[in-house]
Order: structure tokens, then sequence, then C-alpha cells
């Protein structure tokens, strides 16, 4: 197959190594968009951070439901070319853009349309309400940009390629890095500035991945973008998407809810704090993910060709190296949350109780990667409803048990507490599920 690399043979500690790595990459340039908004603008102060902040978990709910056609694409084209069906794999291609412009354009409408009231929900001063607000419209609008890079990803991914998501996301970043400082300080916009220089930076992303599938690849023979959706393909793509998507969305959601309990809690600064960890604690989640992607991915054509004995080798070598990475986050956090806050919001009374957010959510950030781990194995052979069941689960149990933690005085730090031992519980559960049925899945697809 034009463009492909068949991930059924060779050594697999170098496929999985030359997989996850740029994959990886790729989701810590993703995280970096933000960090390095919430870097700059944290020059500004806390409230401009909470404003920021309060749009972000809007922006991490749209990154969820990209997710739709990212993991749609992803085992939908992996498997398809494991099967040595290339066809198949051009239909899924088509139909995962399609259906990814179709969801962007409608969620940022409504985005853009409700940016006020979804903005009040969270209580906070006007001027900062009003800052989000604006801030909110502007990345609404380049959300198509941010859903058909996600898919473009995805099909990467599943071919075995993917250096060329991380070579052009790191363009968009260091693009990102450039304009930050010079829209928010040198042009004066402030929070509006942070805004447009993501914005310039995903149409940027965007406008290279056409260039590289139009006129430089010839990936599964230069297949159409856009096509007319027919129930077969776009049934399978709901099927493998929609339960990861849902499942990041409902998280979400769930945190929309911590935020608002954290800001009368603690004010704009229990705001912050919990937005801005949750960008910090990115770090642990996006090397994970990187690492699950990849190992999806290699799972998804090896198991399609019936080799389940490199599955297995595959998974319990992912295991190794994010149980080692796990282990040196969960030791930063603790030990240096206090310095590791500073680095992102200088003020006093921010890295303060950023450090205490970092320490408790610490506890939690091995069995964080453990979960990731396991959803890649999941997603890898098709059966993306069981992370879904048990991440659904615990992430709305959160929301008891935080009020049930606050109401026994523990304050903002209830929230924390509720958000590490839920995460906690999601590793473990995912982890028993599939040793109860690996022998079970594996053996029926074994050639």
């Amino acid at each position: 197959m034009q463009g492909i690399k068949n991930l059924t043979h060779g050594p697999i500690n170098r496929q999985l190594f030359n997989l996850a790595m740029p994959i990886m990459a790729t989701s810590f340039i993703q995280m970096a968009y933000s960090l390095t908004d919430m870097a700059w603008v944290g020059r500004l102060g806390s409230e401009a951070v909470a404003a920021i902040g309060s749009v972000g978990i809007l922006t991490w709910m749209s990154g969820s439901i990209s997710l739709l056609n990212k993991v749609g694409s992803e085992v939908s084209v992996g498997q398809s070319i494991g099967a040595q069906n290339q066809e198949d794999a051009r239909h899924f291609a088509s139909h995962n853009i399609t259906i990814a412009l179709v969801i962007s354009v409608c969620w940022g409408a409504l985005l853009f349309l409700l940016a006020a009231p979804i903005i009040r929900i969270y209580e906070l001063a006007p001027h900062i309400t009003d800052n989000a607000v604006t801030y909110l419209r502007i990345v609404s609008t380049a959300l198509p940009f941010v859903f058909l890079s996600a898919a473009f990803t995805g099909i990467y991914n599943a071919a075995g390629r993917s250096k060329i998501p991380f070579y052009i996301s790191g363009t968009g970043l260091i693009l990102n890095i450039i304009l930050d400082p010079l829209f928010i300080f040198g042009f004066g916009l402030g929070t509006s500035g942070a805004a447009y220089a993501t914005w310039v930076s995903q149409a940027t992303v965007f406008g290279i991945f056409i260039y590289q599938l139009r006129c430089r690849d010839a990936l599964l023979g230069r297949f159409p973008f856009f096509t007319r959706l027919k129930k077969r393909y776009t049934h399978r793509i709901l099927k493998l998407g929609l339960p990861v998507a849902t499942l990041n969305t409902l998280f979400a959601f769930v945190n929309m809810f911590l935020c608002r309990t954290a800001s009368e809690q603690g004010g704009h600064i229990g705001l912050m704090t919990f937005t801005t960890g949750g960008q910090i604690e990115a770090i642990t989640w996006n090397t994970s993910q990187g690492f699950s992607t990849g190992l999806s991915a290699f799972i998804a054509q090896n198991y399609a060709a019936g080799r389940t004995e490199r599955v297995i080798k595959a998974w319990h070598t992912i295991l190794w190296m994010t149980g080692i990475f796990g282990t040196l986050c969960t030791l930063l956090f603790i030990f240096f949350g206090n310095e590791v806050f500073s680095i992102f919001v200088p003020e006093r009374a921010a890295y303060e109780a950023g450090g205490v957010f970092l320490r408790i959510d610490g506890y939690s950030q091995l069995f964080m990667m453990l979960e990731i781990t396991m959803q890649g194995v999941f997603y890898g052979i098709g059966r993306t409803v069981p992370p879904a069941i048990i991440s659904i689960t615990c992430n709305y149990m959160r929301i008891p048990l935080a009020i049930f933690f606050v109401r026994l005085g523990m304050g903002v730090e209830g929230i924390w507490w509720a958000v590490s031992v839920t995460t906690t519980a999601k590793g473990l559960l995912l982890l028993t599920w599939f040793i109860v049925i690996r022998k079970k899945v594996l053996s029926i697809n074994k050639t």
C-alpha cells in the first residue's frame, strides 16, 4: 500500500518506539499550545489566567469531541491496513475527515453563540468573564482546523507514519511561541492576543497538512478528503470513536462542575489552581497518551492480522515504559509542586495553592498512566466501550466525592482528593477488566 508501514513484522520494541515517540512529542506540542499561552498570560496576573482557564475546559471538551475521528481514523484505517484492504482504508479516511468537518462547524457555532451564558457558569468577576467570552469566541472559529488536523493525525498514525504529524504540529507550536508575546504584549491585546496567536498557529497546521497530503504524499493513493457518507463506514467509525469522544467529553463536563465548586470554595485562585494544575498534569497525560496511541495503532494492525503474540509483547513493553515515567512524575509533583507551578504563574498565593494541588494529584499519576495505556490496548482490538464505562463511572463519582469531602471541612483540597482517588480507581479497574477478558478476546482473532 502506498505510504504505509507494515507493523505486523519486525522488531516490536523498535516499532513501538518509532511510533510512540513522535506521537508523544506531538501530544506535548499540543499541550504546549496551552502552556505557552498560560506562561505568557501568567505575567498579566492570576485573574487573566483564570479567564483563560475557564475557557480551557471548553477547548479540552472540543479536543475530546475531536477524538471521535482521531481514534476512528487510527483504528478503522489501521485495521483495514492490517487486513490488506486499501479500498476500505481510503473510504474510512475520507469518511473520518467528512464527519470531522460537520461536527466541528456545528460545535464551533454553538460555542460562539452561547459563549456568554456558558462562561457565566463560573460566577467570576464581570471583567474576568468578559475577557473569557472574547477569548472563547475567537478560538471557537478555529475548531474546524483543530478537528480536521486531528483526523489527519489519526490517519498518519494508522499508517505507521507518526513523524509527519509531529513535524507539522511542531511548526505550529514554534509559530505560537513567536506570536504569543507579540500579540499579548507587542500589540497590547492581552488575553485576546493569546487567542489570536493560537488561531493563526492552528490554521497554519491545517494548511501544512493539506499541502503535505496533496502535494508531497501519496498516502492511500491520495484519497479524497470529503465524500458522501455511507452507512457501513459511518456506523463503524461512530462505533469506534463515539465511546472515546463521549467519555472524554463527559469528563470535561465533570470538570466544569468541579471548576464551579473550586471557584465557590477558593475564588478565582481556586479556579486558576484547578485549570492550570490540569494543564501541568498534562505532562503525564500526554506522555502516556503518546505511548497509548502508538500501542493502539500497533495493536490494530497486528490484531487484524492475527498476530496476538505481538499484541501481548507490545502491551508488556509499554507498561514498563509508562510505569517508569509515571513514577518520576509522581515524585516531581509531590516534592517540587510549588517550583513547577511557579514557572507558569509567579504570584506567591497562586503557586502555593498550585503546589498543594500537584502534591495531592501526584499520588495518582502512575495510575493515570496505567489507565491511558490500557485504553490503547482496548482501542487497538476495537473494544472502545469498556474504557468508556469505567471512565464515565469514575469521573462522575468525582462530583459526590468532592461534595462529600468539602462538607467534611476539607475545603478546596477536598476537590483535589476526589480527583486523585478516582484516577487511581480507573487505572486499577481497567487493568483488571483486560486481564479477565484477555484470553477470550485474543484467542478469537488468533491465526
